[in-house]
């Protein structure tokens, strides 16, 4: 049995081996990431790591797990992604700034046919930021690759206040929930990943 992650994230995969996984590869997903029409936070999520799952599992053999994972922040009801550059997410910053908001992240585990697809919910409230401190953050080149524009891992703790809900969805992989539903499938965290 191999254990892959679907994805190109070094986060996600740093966030594997803290959980003690160490034994595991990596595939980018192939697949459309286009948020569903009319879709809501959690079901955006929950489709989108599901088809990264799928798009990966095609890849391995009936008895390898794949594991996939999409983030997406959520203000006043609009979903934030990645950026696309520094304009937009100078933008996202601002309107988060002094603000809460949700991070959701779908998290999708398969193993052949048999597949186990959940949402995790994040609350995280930001300082308000001055004009000056947004384009520096920008500047660092930090959120650009990062749903929302910020990643609480680096320089993006400086401007989170607080967070309600499991901290490490908010940097895309949600631990104690996928240690459960690994759990599920066979594979223990606890035991060392197997």
């Amino acid at each position: 049995m191999k254990i892959v992650l679907a994805s190109a994230s070094p986060r996600r995969r740093a966030l594997l081996a803290q959980a003690g996984l160490t034994d595991f590869l990596t595939c980018e997903p192939l697949c459309d990431e286009t948020t569903p029409e009319g879709a809501g936070p959690e079901e955006t999520v929950r489709r989108l790591s599901r088809a990264k799952a799928d798009a990966v599992a095609d890849r391995y053999g009936e008895d390898d797990v794949v594991i996939a994972a999409d983030t997406l922040v959520c203000l006043d009801g609009r979903l934030l992604g990645k950026p696309r550059d520094g304009a937009e997410a100078a933008e996202m910053l601002a309107r988060l700034s002094g603000r809460a908001h949700e991070v959701y992240t779908g998290l999708t585990v398969r193993r052949g046919a048999r597949v186990r697809t959940a949402c995790e919910r994040t609350e995280v409230v930001f300082r308000p930021l001055t004009a000056a401190e947004i384009a520096a953050y920008v500047a660092s080149g930090e959120p650009m690759d990062k749903a929302g524009a910020y990643g609480i891992q680096g320089r993006g703790a400086l401007i989170v206040a607080r967070v309600q809900g499991d901290f490490y969805n908010v940097m895309g992989l949600p631990l104690c929930r996928l240690g459960a539903m690994l759990a599920e499938f066979g594979v223990s965290l606890l035991e060392g990943g197997r």
